[in-house]
């Protein structure tokens, strides 16, 4: 194999951590601005110009700050479980297409590190790893609010995992591939998003859960178990738990642009092919005010009725969508007649004010007391 090659996935590589890095970075000081303006405050604005180096400051403190590790943990698992639990946010994004390629001193580059065939069972293998960092963590502090975290974190990503399987499912379906490059390219004419909305509304409250953000943010519930998973944890180490959360939410809001808003696609991309990340960079903005947004206006949720959502009302729609979506492909292949593909949006919006429908009468029920 020509050695260039290897160093081209090297600097690739390089480029795409320090993007994330960057990004985990800036996205703090974006939500923290953007949660002021929601709660009409100023947010920071001191380190630099409109607080733009503010990031940079709070990674000064975390670097510098000390570290204490008490003295009853088991140090070796207390050590590894923050590594465990951000490097999998990193190596997600290997297989992301971020473009189609250009040509560098007559080299041609693509776009990405990796083109897998199975990229989306590449992400989704990888996206469960990361749960075990956040469980051994809470197992290694020798702490019952951190166990509880670790062990709510579980139980947590159990519960929303299938619904976000078969989420996937249908991208799937909808793609006729599991090659995220291909799921893209066949999202040139109309986005998935149109097609199967009910879908990716499955998938984004599912990797809300995943990622263990509000409302669903439980295993950290600061009223219930101080800090929850990393209550034991301070200085560079919290630092890591910190950064794959952040990391986490750029790499599933990327990986959701790619599944049902048309990833890099947008116009001039295919004569301008540098523009594709410009266009994936807007998408991930929008997704990730989206998580910003939920996170300002919605309360946390009861941990019995997080649970209970995620089994009985996601669990079953997403199986409802995911046959829907089935059925309407295989009518529309075998009639050849493409009306019977509107009716997926139609029939998954139908199944979405059901599920709806249930949960107003479940809460109907409670509020009266009729337990």
């Amino acid at each position: 194999m020509d050695w260039t090659i290897w160093l081209e996935w090297i600097l690739k590589g390089f480029v795409l951590c320090l993007i994330l890095l960057t990004g985990f970075a800036y996205l703090t000081l974006y939500e923290r601005r953007a949660l002021a303006r929601m709660q009409v405050r100023v947010g920071p604005n001191r380190a630099g110009p409109q607080g733009l180096l503010q990031p940079i400051a709070d990674a000064v403190k975390l670097i510098f700050k000390e570290e204490l590790t008490p003295g009853k943990v088991y140090k070796a698992v207390f050590i590894l479980a923050p590594v465990l639990t951000v490097v999998p946010s990193l190596i997600l994004a290997a297989v992301i297409p971020l473009g189609t390629h250009f040509n560098l001193f007559g080299r041609e580059i693509n776009l990405y590190i990796a083109n897998v065939n199975v990229g989306v069972l590449y992400i989704m293998s990888i996206a469960s790893i990361a749960v075990y960092g956040i469980v051994l963590a809470g197992w290694s502090s020798n702490n019952k609010y951190a166990m509880l975290g670790g062990m709510r974190s579980s139980a947590q990503m159990i519960s929303y995992e299938l619904a976000l399987g078969m989420s996937f499912v249908t991208a799937i379906m909808l793609g006729n591939s599991m090659n995220l490059t291909e799921i893209v390219n066949e999202q040139r004419g109309l986005w998935f998003v149109v097609i199967q909305p009910v879908g990716a509304l499955i998938f984004w409250i599912a990797t809300l859960a995943e990622v263990n953000r509000a409302p669903f943010d439980m295993p950290e519930a600061e009223q219930e178990l101080t800090a929850g998973y990393h209550v034991e944890y301070s200085g560079m180490k919290f630092a890591l738990f910190f950064m794959a959360e952040y990391q986490k939410m750029i790499v599933i809001s990327m990986i959701m642009a790619t599944l049902f808003f048309g990833g890099y696609l947008g116009p001039g991309v295919d004569k301008y092919p540098l523009l594709g990340p410009l266009y994936l960079f807007a998408k991930v903005i929008v997704l990730l005010f989206l998580m910003i947004w939920v996170r300002a206006t919605w309360p946390r949720i009861r941990y019995d009725r997080l649970m209970a959502f995620g089994w009985k009302i996601l669990l079953p729609l997403s199986l409802a969508v995911a046959f829907i979506t089935a059925s309407g492909i295989l009518l529309a292949d075998l009639y050849k007649n493409a009306a019977y593909i509107w009716s997926i949006p139609i029939l998954s919006i139908i199944s979405l004010l059901v599920a709806i429908a249930f949960i107003y009468k479940d809460l109907r029920r409670k509020s009266h007391g009729r337990f």
